[in-house]
């Protein structure tokens, strides 16, 4: 897997660091609300705690996979291959309907911190067609291949970086004639910042599709998923921590907070760079995740599991230009729908298939013994199975705790809608390929 990209394009340490972290991360922008709910010590509890419960054991299981299996289609690889095709379907499945509701939040985003330096586009319609321009622009972005996204990453997140670094220095000298503000506000609430927070640190896996386009993948993948992780927790932590300093009060806080934070410590200059960050953190997150949801699509052609246009490939770059604008229309049709309700929806979503990959790993540690694992999972079975246990508890509890905290089931009945329809889709898929005898489904052909 992975062949049709040549040595010159594969991912590099640097390039997957930074593609990593704008899959999971792309700076602070979207933990506004996480803090506007819980205050400022709440928001940094949750802020080192999640990562070491949710993000590190996934970093983990991903690391000891795509090391052992790095082919392209990554973790629907490692579940087909543990599991069985129509398991390998259902993650496949699952990775991309969570996706449709992710991916609709990047250009909200993009467009959000946009009408705060140009209040034209907060005006609608403008906004919707701003968001199917920008979904345009990173479809044009990742035809250019994997290595082009992930060198572009590089120079986006310092762009991101600089504003912040900023606002953070100007914070901490900020006079604003209190104390810090490390206490929970009135009414702070733990749980809705944690399901927060727990979008904001997802995304470990999400480049290990590309995996058979990375240059020493057993080496180079959990290197720079600890490093992504690292840079991502600082990345949270040091604005936050930077405003309770300055005795900022966060109640009320939303997306796109940070720019008035930025006018209140530093002036107009800073606000604008501010929301300048923000619109290429939405549009920086978009486009590394396009490149890695669309090469789902592209190796289920190849397993004869998806219609055989999806395996078409650019010539001589050898990305796959279907896959890619298939996903952007997808994306580009969900645009408008709440920020809440694509986080509740997408995270369950995730969360499912993700413990579909903690199996395969349990399953393949027994199964292929002798499988070589450069990199493991430290504490032999038992530890893969705490490894499996820590962010499938706090998933549980994050959803069952928040039953009880709303009455609007909306997005449990929409992602359970979702979950129902996998089983479906591939009976239907299997049917029909029993009735077309010897067609392997398999077109992952150059574009003439």
């Amino acid at each position: 897997m992975g062949t049709h990209v040549t040595a010159s394009r594969r991912l590099t340490l640097g390039p997957l660091v930074a593609a990593l972290y704008f899959m999971a991360c792309g700076g602070p922008y979207g933990i506004e609300e996480m803090v506007g709910k819980a205050g400022y010590g709440l928001a940094l509890l949750v802020i080192v705690v999640t990562p070491l419960v949710w993000s590190l054991p996934v970093a983990l299981m991903v690391g000891e996979l795509s090391a052992a299996l790095p082919e392209e289609g990554g973790y629907y690889r490692w579940v087909r291959r543990a599991l069985g095709p129509m398991w390998g379907f259902q993650e496949a499945w699952l990775s991309l309907a969570a996706s449709v509701f992710d991916m609709a939040i990047y250009p909200s985003l993009f467009v959000i911190y946009l009408g705060k330096i140009v209040p034209f586009f907060a005006q609608p319609p403008v906004p919707l067609v701003a968001g199917v321009a920008m979904i345009a622009v990173g479809a044009a972005w990742n035809l250019r291949g994997a290595r082009a996204v992930g060198v572009v990453s590089i120079a986006l997140a310092v762009a991101i970086g600089v504003p912040i670094l900023v606002l953070c220095a100007a914070a901490f000298s900020y006079d604003g004639g209190g104390a810090p503000a490390l206490r929970p506000h009135a009414g702070g609430a733990l749980l809705p910042g944690i399901l927060i927070a727990m979008w904001n640190y997802m995304g470990w896996d999400n480049a290990s599709p590309v995996a058979g386009e990375v240059d020493r993948p057993q080496r180079t993948y959990p290197r720079a998923l600890l490093l992504a992780i690292a840079l991502t927790a600082l990345t949270y932590a040091l604005p936050v921590l930077a405003c309770a300093a300055a005795g900022l009060d966060p109640s009320g806080w939303d997306t796109g907070a940070w720019v008035q934070v930025g006018e209140r410590v530093g002036g107009s200059g800073l606000a604008t760079a501010v929301a300048a960050g923000g619109i290429i953190c939405g549009f920086g997150m978009f486009g590394s995740l396009l490149m890695a949801y669309s090469r789902l699509p592209f190796v289920l052609a190849e397993d004869g599991m998806a219609p055989a246009i999806f395996g078409r490939v650019t010539r001589g770059g050898g990305v796959p230009w279907v896959s890619i604008l298939t996903c952007s229309v997808a994306y580009a049709a969900c645009l408008g729908l709440g920020f809440e309700r694509l986080v509740e929806v997408d995270v369950l979503l995730y969360g499912l298939a993700l413990g579909l990959e903690f199996v395969a790993l349990i399953v393949l540690r027994v199964r292929e013994a002798a499988l070589p694992r450069p990199f493991r999972v430290p504490g032999g079975l038992a530890g893969a199975f705490v490894c499996a246990l820590l962010p499938m508890a706090l998933l549980v509890v994050a959803f069952v705790r928040g039953r009880d905290e709303t009455s609007d089931n909306a997005g449990l009945v929409t992602a359970s809608i979702v979950i129902a329809c996998g089983p479906l889709v591939h009976g239907i898929r299997a049917r029909a390929a029993k009735r077309k005898p010897g067609r392997t489904g398999s077109g992952a052909g150059a574009e003439p």
